[in-house]
């Protein structure tokens, strides 16, 4: 079965059947065995793509400018939240549907969407060719799918291996999460939405409801929306880290008083000490502080069940 991804990388042409897998290979050989089962059932239903394969960061982005500018119907990532991040600002404004072949690390948009991990659902999802209209965040002019954070999590993104990823997945983030954790010192963001101020221990602008996979942190946030869900979490310091992720986990955010969720078109963040810290968007780094996170005033297509 790995060999049908192959050859179909070999024998599609720029224009076969008006569609261009961008597929990230270095998510393993058991994952390009579920792509190439998705790439056939496509087949069987005329769709047959050309196939791109990355080979470092900032291919996928330019494989789905390529698409935006050759006449392509539609791009679909076989990939991870990043990898469709980066196809996400290569085709952004254009007329193209966006398909999902779920097999990164979170699936953060395919769970948000509703195909999850499945891919018997992003195969269907893609033949039948239903589309919905999504709505994009914006990182100082970066696009992003699901969300935006500063503080514990954008510095855990920032200490991932890239080697470890590709070999323990979600482990990566663990390992990450537990040296940045150790030497974790409090910080405070000054937050400002729609014009008025705030304090934050962490921040996470939140496009739909999901994060991380399937936790929820903001619940009533959707992706046809045009607000923000600002999630402010007050408390600084480890023993409230550990607190928001047990509550994270249990699904018990809404609960918590010193977590707050509110909703805006137009935030600015910084840190309170001036310093550059990073900031994260669908779980890779795109920009440091400060930084500047709106809505997109266009609409994106994606393919659903």
């Amino acid at each position: 079965m790995e060999a049908a991804l192959d050859d179909l990388a070999r024998t599609t042409g720029p224009d076969a059947g008006g569609w261009v897998v961008i597929h990230n290979p270095t998510a393993g050989w058991r994952r390009r065995r579920r792509v190439a089962r998705v790439l056939a059932a496509l087949a069987e239903a005329d769709r047959v793509p050309t196939v791109r394969s990355t080979t470092r960061r900032g291919d996928a982005e330019a494989f789905a400018a390529d698409a935006a500018d050759g006449g392509v119907r539609a791009v679909i990532v076989a990939g991870g939240d990043g990898t469709i991040n980066e196809a996400l600002n290569g085709m952004a404004g254009a007329p193209l549907g966006l398909g999902l072949i779920p097999v990164g690390t979170a699936n953060v948009l395919a769970h948000e969407l509703g195909i999850g991990a499945s891919l018997s659902r992003a195969a269907r999802a893609l033949a039948a060719g239903r589309t919905r209209a999504i709505r994009l965040g914006r990182v100082d002019g970066r696009y992003f799918a699901m969300m935006a954070g500063v503080g514990f999590d954008a510095a855990v993104v920032a200490g991932i291996d890239p080697v470890a990823k590709r070999r323990f997945g979600k482990g990566a983030y663990l390992l990450s999460g537990l040296r940045v954790f150790r030497a974790w010192r409090p910080r405070r963001y000054r937050v400002t939405i729609d014009g008025t101020a705030h304090e934050a221990a962490s921040v996470v602008c939140c496009n739909g409801r999901f994060y991380g996979g399937r936790f929820v942190l903001a619940d009533a946030a959707r992706l046809d929306d045009d607000r923000l869900h600002v999630v402010l979490f007050a408390r600084p310091g480890r023993w409230a880290i550990l607190r928001y992720l047990a509550a994270m986990a249990l699904g018990f955010v809404r609960h918590l008083p010193d977590i707050r969720v509110i909703e805006g078109r137009d935030v600015t963040i910084a840190a309170a000490d001036g310093t550059a810290e990073p900031v994260q968007a669908d779980g890779d780094i795109v920009a440091h502080l400060p930084v500047r996170v709106t809505m997109a005033a266009d609409e994106t297509r994606v393919f659903v069940p």
